[in-house]
């Protein structure tokens, strides 16, 4: 029941505060999260939090959320869970206590899909790039999802069109895992024209979001979503981006955190792989052509020299 109590108590923190709510997330680590939720409900809290939790601290509808996502085959991991992917999000947690406020840790994780959140995470690469994707980045996307699918390399992304959706196909029709980390609740279809992929990554995979159920989406939660997309994996590779754009966020959040970071080039006159060269050129990513390559600098040998690399050797390099 203590646990349950807990969960209950991460659920409604969940909903009171836009993540990723800095001065909540001390203030559970200094109170709890069943003495914390009480506190905030009789706003009994220091100005900061009582500032975070303005006008959504009525809203407690945490068994609501708790029974929509059993219905749903859902669930809420907690920081108490064996599933909770502690030693990833250890990176937030230490870019947090160096007065990262826009790196706070997430206080619990809703997760849909089979696979377990914390082994997922082992040894994960992100890959993430340009909505309105070329023909070339959503091949090589595809390529590198496939490839690292069939070598058990985690795919982890965003679900969006263009990089996102191809990574995740690839990683799909290798019967790899792949992960959507969401910018909305794990119950919205968004975008909508991913309806169907969305639900084959939670059929197998799993679909990720520190957002309650029924969130819509929001350009800021996209921003603010890409910083668990970075620590829940330990490489990022960018195929596509433009000089300013959410992948190129989500590659300097990865560097931020100390994680590997990689780009693949393309033709030079293309503005969505300005990005890609941009990071290169200024030394914030490595340049990878193949997954050969990424696996190495990721520093997962064991995955690049096992015998599924030999019969891979046919693979296209970008």
């Amino acid at each position: 029941m203590a646990f349950e109590n807990v969960r209950i108590a991460r659920a409604y923190l969940l909903r009171v505060a836009e993540p990723p709510a800095p001065a909540l997330v001390r203030f559970v680590s200094e109170y709890g999260a069943i003495e914390a939720a009480e506190r905030v409900k009789r706003a009994a809290c220091p100005p900061a939090v009582l500032e975070e939790t303005d006008g959504r601290r009525g809203n407690d509808h945490a068994e609501r959320d708790l029974d929509q996502a059993r219905l749903s085959a859902a669930r809420l991991v907690t920081p108490e869970d064996d599933e909770w992917p502690a030693a990833p999000l250890q990176s937030l947690v230490t870019a947090y206590g160096r007065s990262s406020a826009h790196m706070a840790p997430p206080l619990a994780l809703w997760v849909r899909g089979p696979a377990r959140l914390d082994e997922a995470a082992d040894q994960a690469i992100a890959i993430v790039g340009a909505r309105a994707a070329t023909g070339y980045g959503e091949h090589n996307a595809a390529e590198v999802g496939y490839y690292l699918g069939r070598r058990g390399v985690p795919v982890f992304s965003g679900a969006a069109y263009g990089v996102d959706g191809a990574a995740h196909r690839g990683a799909l029709s290798a019967d790899g895992t792949t992960v959507a980390v969401l910018g909305c609740g794990i119950d919205v279809a968004y975008p909508s024209g991913h309806a169907t992929l969305l639900r084959s990554i939670g059929d197998s995979g799993a679909l990720v979001s520190e957002y309650p159920p029924g969130t819509l989406p929001g350009r800021h939660r996209f921003l603010v979503r890409n910083r668990i997309l970075a620590a829940l994996t330990s490489a990022t590779v960018v195929v596509e981006a433009g000089r300013r754009s959410g992948a190129r966020n989500t590659a300097s959040t990865a560097g931020a955190l100390g994680k590997v970071v990689m780009a693949m080039p393309g033709p030079v006159s293309s503005g969505v792989s300005a990005g890609c060269h941009a990071l290169i050129r200024e030394g914030g990513a490595t340049l990878v052509t193949s997954v050969d390559e990424i696996l190495e600098t990721a520093g997962f040998p064991e995955n690049a020299s096992s015998k599924l690399a030999a019969a891979d050797d046919a693979q296209p390099n970008s």
